[in-house]
């Protein structure tokens, strides 16, 4: 095992790379536009960032990239990822005989939460369930420092499940892109709060602005935020109630509004099959920077 710890973020707009020592100390970190529809050149900057890297630091480190995509177990290709040039591609096995070793690739929401889980917000806890809630809404499961995929490489595939206990004004939901209708995602997305205080007040407001009018006194988006807090309550109370994790971690835009650290754990007790709700639900410690720091740590060998 190398004692450096290179991550890639391969995303739609840029690639970053960070390299961690053994402790997690970020040692180097840089960033370049993904070459837009280009395989082959998506190909050549990752590399390039890592020989940079690795000529910087003067050894030879392991490699872990996370991407919004995921490898199919059918074909071992690449799947679902927003860089569509990507999709269907070797990706893992073009890079490991470029690179002339073996790398380890995890869908992005598995590397947030892997990395809180090493060393951040819930570093340390058995079971982490970490929340992406932005654009759209994902999440991935850590077990005891290791990343839980499943046998089909989709657990924590939270955000295409339904809205758990719906009400009758919640069904059958709006349509999701996945084929579904009220999908967890079409309610706790940045998207769908947007689009619920316009079905509400006739308003289209950004997140932003309906979270400050709230803290302004403004009833209409108050409400909308105690709808979304209730929701986003019943959708973690079918989390806890499967999984019992010790951490929740809330990241993702949406993860940035302060309230509902306090409020949602407030409203889940009375979805929970239990008498107490030990959970905690905490905001992340590296923010924006823990998918590429968790695509570092899937090589882990501390735990």
């Amino acid at each position: 095992m190398s004692p450096i710890r290179i991550g890639i973020d391969l995303g739609g707009t840029k690639i970053e790379i960070v390299a961690l020592d053994t402790e997690g100390a970020e040692l180097y970190r840089q960033r370049v536009a993904t070459p837009q529809g280009d395989y082959r050149g998506t190909l050549a900057a990752i590399v390039a960032l890592i020989f940079a890297a690795e000529q910087t630091l003067g050894k030879q480190a392991s490699v872990g990239i996370g991407t919004p995509g995921a490898i199919s177990r059918a074909t071992g290709r690449l799947k679902n990822s927003n860089s569509v040039c990507l999709n269907g591609q070797p990706l893992v096995q073009d890079l490991a005989a470029l690179l002339n070793r073996q790398i380890r690739i995890s869908n992005d929401a598995n590397c947030f939460a892997l990395s809180e889980a090493s060393d951040g917000a819930a570093a340390g806890a058995d079971v982490v369930f970490g929340v992406i809630v932005g654009t759209g809404t994902g999440a991935g499961i850590v077990v005891r420092g290791q990343v839980l995929e499943g046998p089909n490489a989709i657990a924590g595939e939270w955000g295409h499940n339904p809205l758990p206990w719906p009400r009758d004004d919640e069904r059958p939901g709006a349509a999701c892109y996945c084929g579904q209708h009220g999908c967890i995602e079409t309610f706790l997305s940045g998207p769908g709060i947007v689009r619920e205080h316009e079905r509400a007040t006739g308003i289209r407001n950004a997140v932003h602005e309906i979270v400050l009018r709230a803290t302004q006194g403004d009833a209409a988006c108050e409400a909308t935020l105690k709808r979304y807090e209730d929701r986003m309550a019943r959708a973690l109370a079918h989390v806890i109630n499967i999984l019992d994790p010790h951490v929740i971690v809330l990241g993702g835009g949406l993860g940035n509004i302060t309230r509902l650290y306090e409020n949602v754990p407030r409203l889940w007790g009375k979805y929970v099959f239990s008498d107490c709700v030990d959970t905690q639900l905490v905001a992340p410690k590296f923010g924006d920077a823990s998918g590429v720091r968790g695509a570092a740590w899937l090589w882990n060998d501390r735990m």
